[in-house]
């Protein structure tokens, strides 16, 4: 029995079962509580418990443990399920979480938050009216970062460093708030000796996308100083609220260190670098390790035993950082190891792999008895089936996209709470499928965009019954299918853009001139612009203008595109459009010179010949109707095509619609799609390559920005012929 693949249908099985306990405790607080919820959540915790007994994990057992005693007794009628007990058992269930991504991570050693443990166990027994129950403790409870940035120094074993530890990560908009985070290092400088500095550089982005306002870089910083840990405090204290900022006293407890190893935003490779960001190791004693390393006899010992041999790093803290670069190296590995087939979809692959068994041996007969036409109509036969084949092998990558509206109610039960609103969740087609890949890269931004609407644009009931409206404000999340795309609105009742108060902040951040006359689409796209907030004051929530532009990046990166429809005063909706899937698609074959394009075939509307019209504006007219339109030729710098009639391939996507010009029509083709190298990453109008059946490599183009790119060539010769007819 492979361990690693069941501790993996443990974990997937236990999400799954604090997913449905979520889902009961929400109805339970919405609905009201009934024997069927309440057995429904107590079969959950039952469940969980005894598939960690089975490998052992005692941890999770014992939570379990506390939790099932206590829905024990609301089962039997001895406690009622109130509003306090419900809210402690949803943290409960997050606490089980962060339990199961230990285990995935293969960190389930390490107490995740042993802090947040005592104080639900605690909570749970208080419930109980018995005994708290007796757990091993830690050697120390994990330091808890206040708001203010305190650190206390506990009690237990520590780090024997004689040097303050100090890790600061400004967040982007630092320097729009007029805060320089080098002048705090250099006011460090007066309260002792910078022994070490280092500068984490992953955030940096790309060279396109950078931004010379914004904040990158990160320090971990080794201070030998005889100040107080309030004076180190206080030099940090402009910049306390824009930075994570996390001090570490010398001989802090070793889950101190822990704690900062496990919150590195990416592990490098080796472990001895791992050690000297955490501050637990200097780069001093890691190069004189690492040179008794090399003197050794080969085999050389690892380095984790070396640095513990020499009492330079406590092993706990060594297995932290052992755990944490597996983690790095184990990534890929632990994404999507398990997805969920219908077993209907599974029978109809198999079924048709039997079929293609025997069109294959029939056109294997037909070849050996020389019999063409025979030959002509088995391989028709085999064509036929891999289509269908490549067609259920793609099903079974579809999922539901429910698997990411179901984390949605308990999101917005919990912030409706902490912004004092009245919000209800609607939720329509939560049974529309797309392709696997996508579901968690979709979290993220889904996330960015509900948050912004209930704190941005649902408005306080007092605000809605003074305009008119309803109390409970609405959010609802919807999800359909079109033109061979999904298309994903989030939508609210609330207070909708506000169209000149974007537009006044877009001309004074010098995104957008005082002269320019934008449309409704395209103010509300400045939202999405890097930094960009019309937000009167910072919440916990948003208002610093980080969130929209990463959901349009997001988006973009799936091939997908994001548009913002507003009514000033009645609400707005987000409407983001994806492909179905980012494997293989039926396209359309181009020719243009001697290069061969594809189009998604789902997208092309109809092909007619340009003809002999005026094309001095880039414009066609289609059944009396001006089109848009590209010239694929002058787009990619291909030779001219020597006075050839040339054909117009009418593209669609969403609403919008315009044209490419192309020398040749080829035909349907499926297309593999192969992703492009970081060289292409900037090209908007390319998502990806194929290989034809000539080994040939011909370019996939991408139909939003094509028609996104017609539409702004063509705009102003478009205003003049309406204004002209």
């Amino acid at each position: 029995m492979n361990l690693d693949q069941a501790r993996g249908a443990l974990v997937q099985e236990g999400r799954e079962l604090l997913a449905a306990m979520e889902d009961a405790l929400l109805e339970i607080e919405t609905d009201g509580c009934d024997a069927d919820r309440v057995n429904a959540i107590f079969r959950a915790a039952h469940t969980i418990k005894g598939s960690a007994g089975l490998f052992g994990l005692q941890s999770l057992v014992d939570f379990t443990h506390v939790m099932e005693s206590l829905l024990d007794e609301v089962r039997n009628g001895e406690q009622t399920l109130d509003g306090p007990m419900l809210s402690l058992l949803l943290t409960c269930g997050d606490y089980l979480g962060s339990l199961l991504a230990a285990i995935e991570d293969g960190s389930e050693a390490i107490e995740p938050n042993a802090g947040l443990r005592a104080h639900l166990l605690s909570q749970l027994n208080e419930y109980l009216e018995q005994a708290p129950v007796v757990e091993p403790a830690p050697a120390a409870l994990m330091p808890q970062v206040q708001a203010s940035g305190r650190v206390d120094v506990l009690e237990g074993e520590a780090v024997s460093s004689e040097l303050w530890h100090i890790s600061l990560r400004p967040n982007a908009d630092v320097l729009r708030n007029g805060m320089d985070p080098l002048s705090f290092l250099r006011y460090l400088g007066k309260l002792g000796r910078i022994a070490y500095v280092h500068t984490l550089t992953e955030r940096i982005p790309a060279a396109a996308e950078f931004d010379a306002e914004s904040s990158y870089l990160g320090f971990e910083i080794e201070l030998e100083s005889d100040a107080s840990k309030q004076t180190i405090e206080e030099a940090f204290e402009f910049i306390r609220e824009d930075a994570q900022l996390l001090i570490l006293p010398p001989h802090s407890a070793i889950e101190a260190y822990i704690e900062l190893i496990s919150s590195l935003p990416e592990a490098p490779a080796r472990l001895g670098e791992i050690l000297v960001r955490s501050g637990a190791l200097t780069a001093h004693e890691l190069q004189r390790v690492l040179e008794r390393q090399s003197a050794a006899p080969q085999p050389a010992p690892p380095l984790g035993t070396l640095l513990v041999e020499e009492q330079l790093v406590a092993p706990p803290v060594v297995s932290a950082a052992l755990h944490k670069q597996k983690q790095a190296e184990d990534k890929r590995v632990h994404e999507q190891v398990f997805i969920k087939v219908e077993v209907g979809k599974l029978d109809q692959l198999i079924n048709l792999v039997g079929e293609l068994v025997i069109a294959g041996a029939a056109a294997g007969l037909a070849l050996r008895q020389g019999d063409t036409a025979a030959m002509a109509e088995a391989n028709e036969g085999v064509a036929s089936l891999v289509e269908h084949i490549r067609d259920a092998s793609l099903s079974l990558r579809m999922v539901a996209i429910g698997e990411v509206f179901q984390r949605f109610p308990r999101v917005v039960r919990d912030i409706s709470k902490e912004l004092n609103k009245d919000i209800e969740l609607l939720v329509t087609g939560a049974d529309t499928e797309l392709d696997k890949s996508m579901v968690e890269k979709l979290a993220d931004p889904l996330m960015h965009i509900v948050r912004n609407a209930m704190d941005h644009g649902v408005e306080p009931s007092e605000a809605r019954l003074a305009a008119g409206k309803t109390a409970r404000g609405t959010l609802r999340l919807n999800a359909y299918h079109e033109s061979g795309s999904i298309v994903i609105e989030v939508s609210d009742d609330g207070r909708g853009l506000d169209r000149q108060r974007i537009l006044a902040k877009a001309i004074e951040k010098g995104l957008v001139q005082a002269e320019q006359q934008l449309s409704d689409s395209e103010v509300f796209r400045l939202i999405f612009e890097p930094g960009f907030s019309t937000a009167a004051q910072i919440t916990n929530l948003s208002g610093r203008g980080v969130g929209m532009d990463v959901v349009r990046r997001n988006i973009e990166q799936l091939r997908g595109e994001v548009e913002v429809l507003s009514e000033f005063g009645y609400g707005t909706t987000v409407r983001i459009r994806l492909p179905l899937t980012l494997a293989i698609i039926d396209g359309f074959q181009v020719r243009v010179a001697n290069e061969t394009f594809v189009l998604p075939l789902d997208q092309v509307v109809e092909c007619v010949d340009l003809g002999e019209q005026d094309n001095l504006h880039d414009l066609a007219s289609l059944r009396g109707e001006p089109l848009p339109y590209v010239r694929l030729r002058e787009l990619f710098g291909l030779a001219a095509n020597g006075g050839q009639r040339e054909s117009l391939v009418v593209l669609q996507f969403g609403q919008s619609r315009a044209g490419v010009v192309v020398d040749q029509l080829v035909g349907e083709f499926q297309a593999v799609i192969k992703p492009l190298g970081q060289i292409f990453a900037q090209n908007k109008v390319l998502s990806g390559s194929t290989i034809l059946g000539d080994g040939s490599v011909a370019l996939i183009l991408d139909v939003p920005h094509l028609i996104q790119r017609a539409s702004s060539v063509s705009e102003v010769p478009a205003r003049l012929v309406s204004e002209t007819v």
